[in-house]
């Protein structure tokens, strides 16, 4: 099967939230509650259009991938969260973006919450000591 022609794909935001909450929670956690809270204010059907995805979340930080058309609904839906496994918490909304790489130095400077092969091949390539 081809591949799309980027002109055929769907357009995607990216949403860098934090997580505040009483206890930690973990990336499922919050995959189950941001779609059920999504689910209950939008409905199924507007919920699927967002095409919401958590693509990564570490030490109470990370970012969300939505449809560019529904970024209003999706922020609306992490708003609405308030219990995560049964404890107070909600997701705060630090901004949005075109690029996870973006999302990231704009909102995230000092989290590594989603690391390309790029960044890794690089980071394991420096050596300590080493200016490049």
């Amino acid at each position: 099967m081809k591949r799309l022609l980027p002109s055929l794909r769907a357009k995607k935001r990216y949403l860098a939230f934090e997580l505040i909450s009483e206890e930690t929670a973990s990336r499922g956690d919050i995959v189950k509650e941001v779609i059920s809270s999504a689910s209950s204010l939008l409905g199924d059907v507007t919920t699927s259009d967002c095409d919401i995805r958590v693509l990564g979340f570490e030490a109470g930080k990370g970012i969300i991938q939505c449809s560019h058309t529904k970024v209003k609904e999706t922020r609306a839906a992490m708003a609405t969260l308030t219990r995560i496994n049964g404890k107070r918490a909600t997701l705060h909304v630090l901004g949005a973006s075109g690029t996870v790489k973006r999302a990231m130095e704009k909102f995230l400077q000092d989290y590594k919450v989603f690391k390309s092969e790029a960044q890794e091949k690089k980071d394991s390539k420096q050596t300590p000591g080493k200016v490049n």
